[in-house]
């Protein structure tokens, strides 16, 4: 599960005023949901980012270029390096960073003592050999999220970063490094929603995932999320960032997962379904259900978590509670700003709002996260790796480098000043979670999960 929920950057002391979360539910008149400050671009601590690493991007298609983009904004990324074996993808990495030496192999990247950090950006059945290869060259590591389409992959990739302490590891669940899911984390946590009963994700978008290629070769390996041997689905490559964060909210594993999955629309040929659905049965009857589609567009993408009190909804940037009639009276959602979703009535949750005495009649009306959670995800992964080399350095400047338990015991020290990010083990079990949901998808079972397969 997550470590950093007691690290400074959820300030509990400032958001408790020195209480537990039992008085502040009890004395919450007046007292605002309040999220750490923000610096000017929103981020927790952006000047943690303000010393620059040297990054390489290792996979420049469309999500690679996004990378490229994102790193573009920030202060801390110097992109010396792009690799992609397919030419005109790299030339497209080349002029997103001008300044970038380009490589068709991976090996010859990582051999560049100008690179730093790499971010592994490929697909993810090629995951493992790169992020164990950047890890052994002594590079920080980005790999994005799920970390690999096996789970013996997915360890082997665990375990090279648990012994890797030289280097700094982030999973690309990127929901874990957003300011306004943080913010949320100890809102639900406190009990505001009453005993939770349930939880609902959904990610709706019409599209084909399929790309054309002058060539039967290049058109093969373009398509590899559309192959079973290659692709963990939709629940593997976009479900498990929503099932994530339901699984952090409430410090939960499930126990059993019940999936169903077809091609209903886009019959040509693909073995991967292009519509799921997966029911996760977790201690105490709660269940979180999941679906996914590629065939209509209609409601996008949120989550949904239900308590006997109250609901709460995530869309983007924002969220929203949603109160029964019968639920205690908090205070200050009487000053907040509500929106109405058909004929319910929305809270607004605004994270890093002033004291509600003093907003009045004139409530924040807007999230003051404007940034994207790759944005946050990537700046956490920049400010890390450097405050990681910078302890590494430190360590052996002053005991040597022969060490390595010695060095694993001072940097437990650094873990709760970094900024929130997921490390290796928040992206094994995930990992681990939604490749055993898509199995149970692609067989239309269900599925109970054992401890062992979350063994590292």
């Amino acid at each position: 599960m997550n470590q950093n929920d007691s690290s400074p950057e959820l300030n509990r002391r400032e958001f408790l005023k020195g209480g537990s979360f039992s008085t502040l539910m009890m004395m919450m008149g007046g007292i605002p949901l309040t999220a750490p400050a923000a610096d000017g671009d929103g981020s927790i601590d952006a000047s943690q980012a303000a010393k620059v690493v040297r990054c390489g991007v290792i996979g420049c298609g469309i999500w690679g270029r996004e990378i490229l983009n994102t790193l573009a904004q920030l202060p801390g990324a110097n992109v010396v390096a792009v690799c992609d074996t397919y030419e005109a993808f790299l030339n497209r990495a080349k002029r997103a960073a001008p300044n970038a030496e380009g490589y068709e192999d991976y090996r010859a990247l990582l051999a560049n003592p100008d690179v730093e950090a790499v971010i592994v950006a490929t697909p993810s059945h090629q995951h493992r050999e790169i992020a164990l290869a950047a890890m052994a060259a002594g590079k920080h590591v980005y790999c994005e999220a799920p970390l690999a389409t096996s789970i013996d992959d997915a360890r082997a990739i665990a375990r090279a970063a648990r012994d890797s302490v030289r280097v700094n590891f982030q999973s690309g669940l990127q929901m874990r490094s957003d300011p306004q899911r943080h913010f949320l984390v100890d809102f639900i946590r406190a009990g505001a929603l009453g005993r939770t009963v349930k939880g609902r994700g959904q990610w709706h978008k019409k599209q084909s995932w399929r790309r054309v290629s002058p060539t039967p070769e290049r058109e093969h390996e373009l398509n590899w999320r559309l192959r079973r041997e290659t692709s963990p689905g939709l629940m593997g490559e976009i479900g498990i960032h929503q099932l994530d964060v339901f699984d952090w909210f409430f410090l939960l594993r499930p126990s059993a997962v019940t999936g169903f999955g077809n091609v209903l629309h886009w019959r040509d040929g693909r073995e991967v379904a292009d519509t799921i659905q997966a029911v996760f049965e977790y201690p105490q009857g709660v269940r979180f259900n999941y679906e996914a589609t590629l065939v209509n567009s209609f409601d996008a993408d949120y989550e949904m978590f239900y308590g006997s009190d109250a609901a709460v909804m995530l869309r983007k940037n924002k969220a929203w509670m949603f109160k029964e009639v019968d639920a205690p009276l908090l205070g200050w959602e009487v000053y907040a700003r509500k929106d109405t979703f058909y004929e319910e009535t929305g809270i607004a949750l605004v994270a890093n709002a002033t004291q509600l005495v003093a907003q009045g009649e004139n409530p924040v009306e807007e999230a003051p996260f404007t940034n994207t959670p790759l944005f946050y995800s990537l700046e956490a992964f920049l400010a890390n790796s450097y405050a990681h080399a910078a302890a590494v350095e430190d360590f052996t400047s002053l005991f040597g480098s022969g060490d390595n338990d010695a060095l694993a015991d001072y940097l437990k020290d650094l873990a709760g000043t970094k900024m929130p990010a997921a490390g290796f083990l928040e992206g094994f079990e995930a990992t681990v979670t939604a490749l055993k949901a898509n199995e149970a998808i692609s067989r239309g079972e269900r599925l109970t999960f054992e401890d062992q397969w979350y063994e590292i």
